[in-house]
């Protein structure tokens, strides 16, 4: 809708107007302009960390169960006193019967891994020896840095092979290449390293059951090269005692065709595994539930985060609010002099309003901008990973908007009301 001649010369006099005090207008939009730059800023900072736990979550496989080893505790665990050996955990009879009772399952991948140090020459490193199935790099999402992952017929012949992480590629080979050196572990194991990892950011510890784990320090084991040259029995001196366990495996990830299956197979697990596991010496995690939670908590956190921002978004309507009240007491004349010579209660309104929304404008303007440059300086101070998403910078600046027009309306109306006579006799 095009403007009429008589708004268009109401439009130049109101910018005008707020050009001729760029101080006053500047200082009078800092409420707007820091407090759009706080939503936004908040609303990334919050983005960023709800995937960052979003993508961890996600790693772990939306179509995955995952059943996990853990120990019971001293009353309920089942002791052999004549070898002192505690015996728990996930066995190989468990894989078997899920392999054969789990009709949804297409993947089985069953893992079992402990702390060992590892050494090349001089080097050393402590890190976590892993003994998987070849299918364990995929069920992962492990990518490959050099050479190639384990396989099939590593499983079968039994090999002493290994596939390295990068950290460990990295502080026990140096500049050297990995591939063909024999790595030591525990003293007394050799394997042949035929791949090294892609690296993997760390994850934090996700639900009950998973601990923090970091992919980089892991020496990776074929399974049955673990059983016949470690065995089942972990041996283990600590500060002068000594323990004897039997465990078989750590976990066993069931991956099923699609999301819709997931819990069903986790229910059917429980039921499963209860009638062999009396002492409740497994957990089952179900990654799909973890990441229905975690995007519940971001919509919760985010609201949170924007309600607390919005109020700044409040002090700088009120500040063009209480600038435009004192501009109306300082053009009292000017006004009775524009009523006077015909000029209507809408014309007076218009003139103002448009003043309001110019400063409304220009300091959300500049808040989106320093919104947008923010996140940047706080993921280079702090580390923090920040996501700054269009529907933030949206709501920052319809909320600023309407905020900032709002505070000016009151203004305006009074403005408008004045008489002409006794708006002539203040001058």
């Amino acid at each position: 809708m095009l403007l009429s001649g008589r708004q268009r010369a109401l439009l130049r006099t109101a910018v005008n107007g707020v050009m001729l005090h760029k101080l006053r207008s500047l200082l009078t939009v800092l409420g707007l302009v820091f407090g759009v730059a706080s939503v936004i800023v908040m609303l990334a900072v919050g983005e960023g960390a709800s995937r960052q736990a979003q993508e961890q979550i996600e790693a772990l496989g939306v179509t995955n169960v995952i059943v996990r080893t853990v120990k019971p505790t001293e009353s309920d665990a089942e002791v052999d006193f004549r070898a002192f050996e505690q015996d728990y955990g996930l066995t190989y009879a468990d894989l078997r019967r899920i392999d054969d009772t789990i009709v949804s399952a297409i993947r089985i991948t069953p893992m079992r891994e402990f702390p060992q140090e590892a050494r090349y020459g001089a080097q050393k490193i402590d890190c976590r020896l892993v003994a998987v199935h070849p299918s364990y790099f995929e069920a992962n999402r492990i990518g490959l840095a050099r050479g190639r992952f384990l396989e099939p017929v590593d499983l079968e012949q039994r090999a002493n092979v290994c596939v390295i992480g990068e950290e460990v590629a990295r502080k026990v080979f140096r500049e050297q290449s990995p591939l063909g050196k024999s790595i030591q572990v525990a003293n007394r194991h050799f394997f042949q390293v035929v791949g090294v990892q892609s690296y993997k950011t760390p994850s934090a510890g996700v639900g009950s059951s998973l601990s923090a784990q970091d992919l980089n320090r892991d020496i990776v084991i074929p399974l049955s090269t673990d059983r016949s040259r470690i065995g089942d029995v972990i041996e283990r001196v600590e500060q002068g005692s000594y323990s004897r366990q039997r465990l078989e495996l750590s976990q066993i990830t069931v991956e099923v065709r699609d999301r819709y299956q997931v819990k069903s197979t986790a229910n059917a697990l429980e039921g499963l595994l209860a009638k062999y596991h009396p002492q409740k010496d497994y957990v089952i995690t179900v990654p799909l539930d973890l990441l229905e939670q975690a995007q519940a908590t971001q919509r919760i956190f985010n609201f949170v985060l924007g309600a607390t921002a919005a109020i700044s978004l409040l002090v700088g309507g009120i500040g063009i609010m209480n600038i435009m009240l004192a501009t109306v007491s300082e053009r009292t004349h000017e006004i009775g002099i524009r009523r006077a010579l015909g000029a209507k209660q809408s014309d007076i309104i218009f003139q103002f309003l448009i003043e309001t929304v110019t400063l409304s404008l220009f300091g959300t303007g500049l808040g989106v901008l320093l919104g947008l440059a923010a996140p940047s300086l706080v993921t280079y101070l702090s580390g923090m990973d920040t996501v700054v998403t269009i529907w933030s910078v949206g709501v920052a600046v319809v909320v600023s908007l309407t905020v900032g027009i709002a505070f000016g309306i009151y203004p305006a109306r009074q403005a408008a009301r004045l008489d002409p006579i006794e708006a002539l006799r203040r001058a």
